[in-house]
């Protein structure tokens, strides 16, 4: 297993997610997972990651039973506060607690203000649901040994979060893959986080299998260049080239899988100029699947009778349209004014005559509402 290193902490590159976890008749395999552990234990994986709703709570009732036969202080525990939900801000004190008593531990070792976004970034930020000043008094009475944040949100959200509790976070967790360093923007996210000094933990490695599942033309461009190595293995190697990344989050719903992702870590191959090349034209490739060609040059500005925002429609029309739905989409969609959503758009077609790219957009936009609808 590489370990790479945090603060004074050895940690496992792999990290087991335990959102996607064995199923048995509708409620988590608990022997399937006590074995998941067991490996990942013996082959070095020492960073566990669950939260508040994941397989509806059962999930950090698992993981804290199948870890209590092991010594405390022989592997990491990650939870979160589950802010996606706007209903948990006036309960952070009962959330917490009751995350511990699922674990059966008395302190978590990572702890993360989660999913920070549009939808809910001003709650976070709103001092009289008290959950920055309770989770850093958890941290001084050692029940979170270290806080950060995970986000979802563009890099503007990110940037007012860091403004407010850049001081209070030791590390951030943010989706980075080989196509998201792009279409995602994670580079500037990666820059500003660089600024603030803070090491990033990785979810999302595989774009939710996306990256897997690569066409059969693509993924023999990059087995003549590994013929030994995997699909999946090469947006793990991409990572590797990333020195500011202490572990990334794996899910696996079975041992097989485990055992495999496993297998990727234990040895560090980051790619070379030739084959992160091939990679970026593939890039290029996926990101002209389901999307439009915007390039956010602004043209359009000015020449909107309903004065809706194109360019950022567009772009999140591109997020939604390429994952076939998801939530990130819907949730920024939530946190701007109803007048100024897509279903606003009248198909006047003004903006799509000085359109470089010539996208159709009004077309888009229907399509767009549509989608939401759904």
């Amino acid at each position: 297993m590489i370990y790479r290193k945090f603060q004074d902490l050895e940690i496992s590159w792999l990290a087991m997610g335990t959102m996607r976890l064995p199923d048995s008749e509708k409620s988590v395999d608990e022997e399937h997972v006590q074995r998941m552990v067991d490996y990942a234990i013996e082959k070095g994986v020492n960073y566990f990651d669950t939260g508040y709703d994941y397989h509806l709570g059962k999930s950090e009732v698992v993981i804290g039973k199948s870890l209590s036969k092991y010594p405390r202080d022989s592997y990491f525990l990650v939870d979160k506060f589950p802010g996606y939900n706007l209903k948990n801000f006036d309960k952070v004190e009962e959330i917490f607690e009751e995350q511990m008593e699922r674990c059966g531990v008395d302190y978590f070792d990572f702890y993360l203000f989660h999913n920070v976004c549009e939808l809910n970034i001003e709650k976070y930020l709103d001092p009289q649901y008290g959950v920055r000043d309770f989770l850093v008094k958890q941290k001084e009475a050692g029940r979170i040994k270290h806080l950060g944040f995970s986000a979802h949100g563009e890099y503007d959200v990110l940037k007012q979060f860091l403004e407010a509790y850049g001081e209070d976070v030791e590390f951030a967790q943010i989706q980075l893959n080989y196509l998201d360093y792009r279409f995602q923007n994670a580079k500037a996210k990666l820059e500003l986080l660089h600024e603030y000094g803070l090491p990033v933990m990785v979810m999302e490695p595989m774009r939710g299998g996306r990256l897997a599942n690569l066409s059969e033309g693509q993924a023999a461009r990059l087995k003549a260049l590994r013929p030994d190595e995997s699909i999946p293995a090469w947006a793990h190697r991409y990572l590797q080239g990333f020195l500011e990344v202490v572990t990334v989050l794996t899910g696996a719903s079975s041992l097989e899988q485990l055992a495999e992702n496993i297998a990727i870590f234990e040895e560090d191959k980051p790619l070379t100029e030739t084959e992160m090349a091939t990679l970026n034209e593939i890039v290029d490739e996926l990101m002209n699947e389901n999307t439009v060609p915007c390039t956010a040059c602004h043209y359009c500005d000015g020449h909107c009778p309903m004065d809706l925002d194109i360019p950022r429609l567009l772009g999140l029309y591109n997020e939604h349209s390429f994952t076939g739905g998801g939530f990130i989409a819907p949730f920024v969609i939530r946190t701007i004014p109803e007048d100024k959503r897509p279903d606003k758009c009248i198909g006047c077609g003004a903006c799509q005559l000085v359109c470089p790219q010539k996208v159709e957009i009004w077309k888009t936009m229907g399509k767009f509402a549509n989608m939401l609808k759904k």
